[in-house]
């Protein structure tokens, strides 16, 4: 699955750059507070509009202070997957639980320096698990490889039968990257300049599927 980052889109057309990766698994929306993350991107109301310009599912990453308050209306306006921050919140349990009776899949977010030990034990309350592999905030930075061992913990949990989530991976995602993420169990990479740095979005997107694809042992193209 690829999920082309609108982080790296053109913010006074997003309907047209949501439109040129037509054929793409997920988009997602990057939301940032300048509180959680030093940085400010949209909200709500854009996210609401972008509902209507596109059938592609939307794919919210919450890089916000208190998403027990914010992350249910992403849910009730209609997207599809909503993902936190571990490190925002003092009870993930009950924020994924709101998320999901509002209507979406809920996600659980971690950034590179953060364990995976301490969620565990609730990662079964979760339809995603997002790494962050790059520091949360800005868009371009360079991938960090490292927390390709906890992709791989979490694989190996998903293939044992013991967890049922979907691994989703964050950040410097590119051609050079995409195979190692890809071998140690991604299943959905958010790829933000390599897709819409291209000068064909859609083509990028598909060769990204393309590379993914031959490079893991799970997935299948």
């Amino acid at each position: 699955m690829i999920a082309p980052s609108i982080l790296s889109a053109d913010f006074a057309r997003l309907a047209e750059e949501a439109a040129a990766v037509t054929g793409s698994d997920w988009l997602h929306v990057d939301v940032m507070d300048a509180h959680f993350v030093p940085n400010l991107t949209l909200g709500l109301p854009v996210v609401e509009s972008l509902l209507k310009a596109t059938d592609i599912p939307l794919d919210c990453h919450l890089m916000i202070d208190d998403p027990g308050r914010w992350a249910p209306p992403y849910a009730e306006a209609g997207a599809y997957n909503v993902t936190f921050h571990a490190e925002a919140t003092d009870d993930p349990v009950a924020v994924a639980r709101d998320i999901r009776a509002a209507g979406a899949k809920a996600g659980l977010s971690i950034k590179p320096g953060t364990p995976l030990d301490p969620y565990l034990a609730i990662l079964r309350h979760f339809d995603t698990l997002l790494v962050m592999s790059v520091e949360p905030g800005f868009g371009g930075q360079s991938f960090i490889p490292e927390v390709l061992d906890k992709v791989a913990r979490v694989r190996r949990l998903v293939d044992s039968g013991e967890l049922s989530i979907l691994v989703e991976i964050d950040g410097g995602i590119n051609a050079d990257t995409i195979e190692a993420a890809a071998e140690a169990g991604v299943d959905c990479f958010v790829a933000g300049s390599a897709v819409y740095g291209a000068a064909d979005p859609s083509a990028a997107v598909e060769a990204l599927r393309r590379q993914a694809g031959s490079a893991s042992p799970h997935l299948h193209l």
